[in-house]
């Protein structure tokens, strides 16, 4: 499993951009995108193999930077469950939640998208280690430790 897009945004309404590499500082966001600064949303993360599912249920291929998710990975679906851990290169982040989909996706994407999108759009995670990501870097899964 490797990443396979990075994309920010200067502002919630602004479009995505893909970028190369991210600079993520401990309990951060992506340097220059519009989460950095958030308390607990530091981060969205998408498998593209959930992405192919959308985009079979919306009739048409989704594209990773229309979903307004940070980093695509490839193949496994990512874990879902609060405090499972994903780590890519060095960076270490914990799952907060699942990234619902927003009703802008059917406005940048299409009528359907939000609904294709369910469960599919990823999660949204914390940063607790800080580093750099670069397309191509491994993922780990890792779920979280329960008593």
């Amino acid at each position: 499993m490797a990443v396979t897009h990075i994309h920010i945004a200067l502002a919630t309404k602004l479009d995505m951009r893909a970028i190369d590499t991210a600079e993520i500082p401990t309990q951060h966001g992506i340097v220059g995108d519009r989460y950095e600064g958030s308390r607990h949303r530091h981060v969205t993360i998408q498998s593209s193999e959930e992405l192919a599912l959308a985009s079979e249920i919306y009739g048409s291929t989704i594209n990773p930077g229309d979903t307004r998710r940070n980093i695509t990975v490839n193949d496994a679906p990512l874990p879902t469950r609060p405090g499972d851990r994903i780590t890519i290169g060095d960076v270490q982040f914990e799952v907060v939640r699942i990234a619902a989909p927003c009703t802008i996706m059917d406005h940048v994407i299409g009528v359907g998208a939000k609904t294709a999108l369910r469960r599919k759009g990823g999660v949204v995670c914390r940063t607790l280690e800080g580093g750099t990501i670069t397309i191509g870097d491994g993922v780990e899964l890792l779920p979280a430790e329960f008593d």
